[in-house]
């Protein structure tokens, strides 16, 4: 697939809504409880969900075999600490819904998920769309 505007809109956009049910949709109680301990299998599982969800976009996008697993372990490995390192900073600062710093704690939870997907896609048109 080449690597048109167009083609890494919709890219960014499918990892966009693969990120929204991962992260929103299909965490479970394991996933969700005791995040502030770093080796966590919840959150491991919840990265696999996401590595999973890249798998399927970047199969649809016709990446080779080759550059999902490398660009899946990554993500795997990038999501597992960007999500401890939030819980363990809203843990050491008991922080709850109600307070400002917890939303902050969040939006840049999301923001780095997301430069994530730019850092993935540019990999995409470097290594797959030429």
């Amino acid at each position: 697939m080449p690597a048109t505007l167009g083609t890494v809109l919709l890219l960014l956009c499918a990892l966009q809504i693969k990120h929204m049910f991962a992260d929103f949709y299909l965490q479970t109680p394991k996933m969700l409880s005791g995040r502030g301990e770093y080796l966590h299998v919840g959150r491991a599982q919840h990265a696999a969900v996401h590595v999973v969800g890249s798998v399927v976009v970047f199969l649809i996008f016709g990446a080779p075999l080759s550059f999902i697993l490398i660009i899946g372990a990554l993500e795997w490995i990038v999501h597992f600490n960007i999500d401890f390192a939030k819980a363990s900073y809203s843990d050491k600062k008991q922080l709850q819904p109600d307070q400002a710093a917890f939303w902050r704690a969040a939006g840049l939870d999301q923001c780095l998920h997301n430069l994530t997907y730019i850092a993935m896609a540019w990999a995409w048109v470097e290594f797959v769309a030429r």
